[in-house]
């Protein structure tokens, strides 16, 4: 009887053909099948990651590439010029008037603040001027402005037109996405002109102390235009019939021309945060932009301004009693008429008058 015994080599050599054929299991079957599943999971949520850091990079250098310009002496104006100042209608800001080395003020605009004609505080606000438009010209643009405003949105940062810049009509949004200390530049090669009644305006907490316009030569606001923030133009500003200005219109050299305007200040708080505007500028902006019944902060209500809110009135009661004559007539002459009753024949002993 043969009982050899297989050498250590055969015994070895046995085992690894049998884990070589070993079938595999259900459970190793299944982990096989996920590992694609959970590698391709994984790349996505990586892929994902890289992304959202990415759009948070470019939001921030976006936000962080504009910094607000300080205007040192010139903060103060509703209206600084080079020349001269030229005014017809009845034009008021709320702010100082400032020219230098000018000295020619006509028409008579209503200044709320003070009036600083070649003075010395003119001529360092026209000092503390080029150094804001130098400052603002040399901010690092976030990208193009484009050739014109109209119905484009822009988040805080710089942006640039090489040559002209329009709102040819409707609006330009400003986005400060909830951050009330949001600052947005446009940097304009030479000139910047809006339509008639065309509007800047101001969404999720964007204020008018933080816009800036660095204009290369002259700014010409169109009738009936709601304009928001500083123009700093190298030349000259005009302001047509009924433009409205929440902000201030700086001219380095030239003139400064106005007609029938509104120019309420818009002033950053020290601190940061919302803009200080008086009650007054209040409801001058709310009349401007509306055209309606303006009121005025007294307390915890408000109370109806005299002049423009009377005459709202007086139309309203007119067109009211208009419109109340206007159906009765109508109703008249829907009811058909009826016919005349014949005459009853008198009888004897009846009153006849």
């Amino acid at each position: 009887m043969n009982c050899s015994v297989p050498s250590q080599h055969q015994v070895l050599a046995h085992r690894s053909v049998f884990q070589q054929h070993e079938p595999p299991t259900g459970d190793a079957i299944a982990e096989k099948r996920r590992s694609p599943r959970k590698a391709a999971r994984r790349t996505f949520r990586v892929g994902l990651i890289l992304l959202g850091s990415l759009s948070s990079l470019i939001f921030a250098g976006s936000a962080l590439g504009a910094t607000s310009v300080g205007l040192g002496k010139a903060a103060s104006f509703s209206v600084l010029a080079g020349s001269t100042i030229t005014n017809t209608g009845p034009t008021t800001m709320f702010g100082d008037l400032g020219l230098a080395p000018g000295s020619s003020v006509t028409g008579g605009p209503v200044v709320l603040g003070e009036e600083h004609i070649d003075d010395a505080l003119a001529n360092e606000a026209k000092s503390a001027l080029t150094t804001a438009a130098t400052t603002a010209a040399n901010e690092a643009s976030n990208g193009s402005a484009g050739g014109d405003l109209a119905r484009q949105a822009f988040l805080p940062g710089v942006y640039t037109a090489s040559t002209s810049l329009l709102l040819s009509s409707g609006s330009v949004t400003l986005n400060a996405q909830g951050d009330p200390n949001a600052v947005f530049i446009f940097q304009i090669g030479s000139t910047l002109t809006t339509g008639s009644n065309t509007s800047v305006s101001l969404i999720n907490g964007a204020q008018a102390c933080n816009v800036f316009w660095q204009v290369g030569s002259s700014a010409t606001l169109g009738t009936g235009t709601h304009f928001v923030g500083t123009i700093m133009a190298a030349d000259s500003i005009t302001a047509n019939t009924g433009a409205t200005i929440h902000g201030r219109l700086l001219a380095q050299t030239a003139a400064v021309t106005l007609e029938n305007n509104t120019i309420t200040k818009s002033t950053c708080a020290s601190s940061g945060g919302t803009e200080t505007t008086t009650p007054e500028e209040t409801a001058a902006i709310q009349k401007a932009t509306t055209g309606g019944e303006t009121t005025t902060t007294a307390g915890a209500g408000t109370t109806p301004s005299s002049g423009a809110s009377k005459t709202t009135a007086r139309h309203r009661r007119h067109h009211r009693r208009h419109r109340r004559h206007k159906r009765h007539r109508a109703r008249k002459a829907a009811t058909p008429h009826s016919p005349a009753r014949p005459a009853l024949p008198h009888r004897r002993g009846s009153f006849t008058g």
